[in-house]
């Protein structure tokens, strides 16, 4: 089978799921995000019934999907050459219970006949340490536990067992039932409850989205992405992972496979960024006790560019050789060794959202002084490294300079603590941050500015020691750091447009890096392209962008990582954070006002 990313998410904020077009489910980890790929047949190569859970028709000839409206709620109908025909309904519970989330380590899916006398079975085959071994498994009477690793997982089930342990094609004649969860006997009638989480999920998440401030335009889509979003937050620390998966490569045979199944510091600021500006702040509530802990674990010193779910500092990088990876494109990573890096950036990523926490009185806890004391401690790092070289937020594994970004990060994180020092009436601290906001400001201008002696213009360079561009540089606007009229910011934009746009889409940079030039075009800089061509006044050519980046998206509306700019072709990780906050950030822009049809 041909993988694609033309993959489905499911999910409840412990555990995720991704469903391909064939209604399989092909990835799948437990006990959460980053654990054992118990579902791995997306980076199992040839071996496409291992480590799966499908559902197929005798005489199968079509799968159609499509999300239950305003949930990750997938139903997929499965079609039969004698018209005959099934939906498998897919999801992971989620909904309040007791005055608690319930969010257990379970798969639901319900298949339900629809047309015909229509025949299935069913292929369930989870694997054990990343794809080492098929889990073994025993049986009784309603049930199959499957051994997956040190833990054990039971199917509970209303279908006959014996049908499925031998992948026996069967008649469906009424709904059939699967509750994949913790091992433990199914409290209650499976039938009846199974039907009672499938409407309770559906109304947690048509409730979340109904508090979201939408634009008018591009509805479905910023809604689409929210709740992907949300799906990769890991609500029992709060953190933000950035992306569901691991090793699908940013280029064909490239082996740009990184692990993306961790919380950057980076990337959940901008995942927190957008969110609030449709108004989730449940989203970033979690997330800045998440933080706080980071914060709390740093004692005033160095903060790591990215952490485990769970805030741990250690993941190292090995590779999990048993699985051959993407369409056999390994290798597949487990880890990621960018924890090592020197990445000063994230100081001013912490700062940021966390500011929100002082002037928002929507939040069920506001920040308080002991909070400010430990963000100043954020904010001394970010003063101490302003001017030292580091990985970059490309995180390059070879070398280290002065990024240009980085600068613009401890700058910012100065600049919101003297607001912050402003609100909380502190004088004597918003003078000493505002005063080394200025000293940073100066010093970018000093060392990052590039002046063009023939036209008397110049751009700003992605570091202080080398002149090359990086679209990274397009943030300024965004931080404050230029206003959208400044000439130094257009004279920057029509150089990295020069350098770096390839058609309707943008390169991280275009030299060469650790592994080569790069060969795909970064999402999330696109996005930083529309962006950009709305400030500069060009809004009609800007919507022409995001109306061509949409229509690259999967079916379920969701984008990767990278796109290879002359096919088309989705890479990298999916569904990733980056671009997604592309699609909420740009349609918010663009959209026509509300005040247009009211």
């Amino acid at each position: 089978m041909n993988r694609s990313l033309e993959l489905w998410p499911i999910g409840n904020c412990q555990v995720s799921g991704l469903i391909d077009a064939h209604g399989a489910l092909v990835w799948g980890c437990v006990p959460r995000v980053d654990g054992d790929p118990v579902f791995c047949s997306l980076l199992n190569g040839d071996r496409e019934d291992e480590g799966v859970w499908r559902v197929e028709l005798e005489g199968q000839v079509s799968a159609t999907q499509e999300y239950r409206r305003n949930t990750p709620i997938l139903v997929t109908r499965l079609e039969a050459e004698d018209g005959s025909a099934v939906e498998v309904h897919d999801f992971c519970p989620r909904f309040e219970r007791s005055g608690r989330m319930y969010r257990p380590v379970a798969y639901c899916r319900i298949v339900r006949p629809v047309a015909g006398s229509p025949r299935m079975r069913m292929v369930l085959t989870p694997m054990r340490d990343y794809g080492t071994d098929l889990s073994a498994h025993t049986s009784g009477t309603n049930h199959i536990r499957y051994l997956v690793g040190t833990q054990a997982m039971r199917l509970s089930t209303d279908a006959p067992v014996g049908y499925l342990l031998e992948q026996r094609y069967f008649r469906v004649e009424s709904d059939q039932h699967f509750f994949l969860g913790p091992d433990e006997p199914f409290g209650g009638n499976l039938r009846s409850e199974m039907r009672r989480m499938e409407a309770q999920t559906q109304r947690y998440w048509m409730h979340w989205v109904r508090g979201l401030h939408v634009p008018l335009d591009w509805q479905t889509d910023v809604i689409r992405s929210a709740i992907a979003l949300k799906l990769c937050q890991h609500e029992e620390t709060g953190a933000i992972v950035a992306a569901l998966t691991t090793s699908i490569p940013e280029a064909p045979g490239s082996e740009r496979n990184w692990d993306y199944r961790f919380c950057w510091i980076r990337d959940s600021y901008y995942t927190v960024q957008a969110l609030n500006r449709l108004g989730a702040l449940d989203v970033m509530e979690k997330y800045l006790t998440y933080l706080r802990n980071i914060v709390d674990q740093a004692k005033g010193g160095h903060v790591q560019p990215l952490y485990s779910v769970m805030g741990d500092g250690e993941l190292e990088e090995g590779v999990a050789d048993k699985l051959a990876g993407y369409r056999g494109m390994g290798p597949v990573r487990v880890g990621n060794a960018a924890y090592k890096q020197v990445q000063h950036d994230a100081y001013g990523q912490i700062v940021l959202p966390t500011a929100q926490g002082f002037f928002d009185t929507r939040l069920l806890r506001m920040c308080d002084e002991g909070d400010f004391a430990s963000l100043e401690q954020v904010g001394e790092m970010a003063w101490k490294m302003h001017d030292q070289p580091d990985a970059g937020l490309w995180e390059f594994r070879t070398r280290q300079e002065v990024h240009t970004y980085s600068a613009i990060m401890s700058w910012a994180a100065c600049d919101r603590l003297a607001n912050v020092a402003d609100r909380l009436g502190k004088t004597d601290r918003h003078d000493l941050w505002a005063e080394r906001a200025a000293s940073i400001r100066a010093l970018i201008e000093e060392r990052a500015w590039e002046a063009d002696d023939e036209s008397g213009e110049g751009h700003y360079k992605a570091s202080f020691e080398t002149d090359y561009l990086d679209a990274s540089l397009l943030q300024m606007i965004d931080l404050r750091f230029l206003k959208p009229d400044d000439c130094r910011f257009r004279s920057t934009f029509a150089a990295i447009e020069r350098d770096l746009r390839r058609g309707a889409n943008m390169l991280r940079y275009a030299h060469e890096d650790d592994f080569g030039a790069p060969e795909t075009a970064f999402n999330v800089c696109t996005f930083w392209l529309i962006e950009a061509l709305h400030v500069a006044g060009r809004t009609e050519e800007a919507r022409e962008l995001f109306t061509a980046i949409l229509g690259q998206r999967t079916a379920s509306g969701l984008l990767s990582e990278d796109l290879d700019w002359e096919t088309g072709e989705l890479w990298g990780n999916f569904p990733q954070t980056y671009s997604l906050v592309g699609i909420i950030n740009c349609a918010g822009l663009l959209s026509r006002p509300w005040s247009e049809i009211r």
